[in-house]
């Protein structure tokens, strides 16, 4: 230990933070990738749940006793890392390895501005919010390459209707977050989180505001449902799982893709943007770290503390609400879901931005302690 102390304090400050950061961002990466294989199994146990079945059940880790089912998700991985990767003849094959890193870049990238709690976010910049919408926005292309390079008239169609989707419901989550961006006065995710977290003056109401009140779902309660269910179709979940056109018996722009492809290209930026889609419902809309019993217990109290006990429990509800939705609802027809992005959601979006800028000229709610 005395060793690798004195190795460590003889290096240069500017090395130092270099491994720092280094370890940050490999330790959020790891998270990430490990909460996307515990979401894989979570979604077939939670679905089987609903549905009165079992699920996983079989599969252990070493074999022990407990924790039957566990370790489906490694075994899944192993099985899709060995089987064969197979680049149809026709494809365009630089375009057709791409495809897959350019949907999974962006679904990793986008963990960086993201505050985890008070005192920890990999990089906290003041265009956070900026920063979010362009990668996630960037997704798009590589499902479309990935349509187009397997050389696939179904791969393609399954593409356009994703891309179509994608950039429909893409205009009404950025409507959405121009909301909070107005209520929060900034695009930096942690000042969005802390601009939550003060009690509001100046009401006429005989109780003052606080805790979960003091949060933006209470008052921009319109857009936090229009980002959220922006965030299932932007991931392609049921009900708007259209990708898979059920008269072609094909999955869609990645029929063509299997083994590793298959889950860099499907499954692990699927799950990963559920998770961020939840993460960010939580920081916009949910008060982030804050605790939802400030302003009502002592200040000393360890519940009332902010932390990242508070926004995973936050995370958790809102990736219910995926799988729940999953299991309920029958999938749309194309029709009605691009109707509900372009003609109700995107005006709806509009509508509340107005009521907005009446809230904040006639100093209500999050605006009330305005000079």
């Amino acid at each position: 230990m005395n060793t690798v102390l004195g190795i460590w304090n003889g290096l240069t400050a500017d090395l130092q933070q270099l491994i720092i950061t280094t370890a940050e961002v490999v330790g959020v990466m790891v998270a990430v990738i490990l909460s996307v294989a515990m979401m894989t199994l979570a979604e077939r146990k939670v679905i089987g749940w609903i549905q009165v079945r079992i699920g996983p059940n079989q599969i252990r880790i070493f074999g022990l006793p407990f924790f039957k089912g566990l370790a489906q998700p490694f075994a899944d991985v192993i099985k899709l890392l060995l089987k064969e990767v197979i680049v149809p003849t026709n494809a365009d094959k630089g375009l057709f390895i791409i495809a897959p890193l350019m949907a999974l870049i962006p679904a990793l990238t986008t963990w960086a501005v993201v505050p985890f709690s008070p005192d920890f976010v990999l990089a906290d910049i003041d265009a956070g919010l900026l920063y979010i919408l362009a990668l996630t926005s960037v997704g798009v292309y590589g499902i479309i390459l990935a349509g187009w390079a397997a050389n696939s008239k179904y791969a393609l169609l399954g593409a356009m209707r994703s891309a179509a989707q994608i950039v429909a419901y893409e205009i009404a989550m950025g409507f959405a977050l121009v909301g909070v961006l107005m209520a929060a006065g900034s695009l930096n995710l942690t000042d969005i989180v802390r601009a939550q977290s003060h009690p509001y003056v100046g009401y006429s109401w005989p109780w003052q505001a606080a805790g979960f009140l003091t949060w933006n779902w209470f008052w921009l309660f319109p857009l936090m449902l229009v980002y959220f269910i922006s965030g299932i179709a932007e991931t392609n979940r049921a009900p708007f799982d259209v990708a898979e056109g059920e008269s072609e018996i094909v999955a869609g722009y990645h029929v063509e893709y299997s083994g590793a492809t298959f889950a860099t290209l499907f499954a692990l930026p699927e799950y990963a943007n559920m998770i961020l889609v939840a993460t960010l419902a939580s920081v916009f809309f949910f008060g982030g770290w804050q605790s939802p019993l400030d302003g009502y217990v002592a200040p000393g109290v360890a519940f009332a503390q902010p932390s990242f006990f508070w926004l995973f429990l936050k995370i958790l509800w809102f990736l219910f609400c995926f799988l729940w939705i999953r299991a309920t609802l029958p999938r749309y027809r194309y029709d009605q879901i691009m109707r509900l992005g372009w003609k109700v959601f995107i005006p709806v979006t509009l509508v509340w931005i107005c009521v907005e800028s009446a809230m904040a000229w006639f100093r209500v709610g999050p605006w009330a302690g305005l000079p």
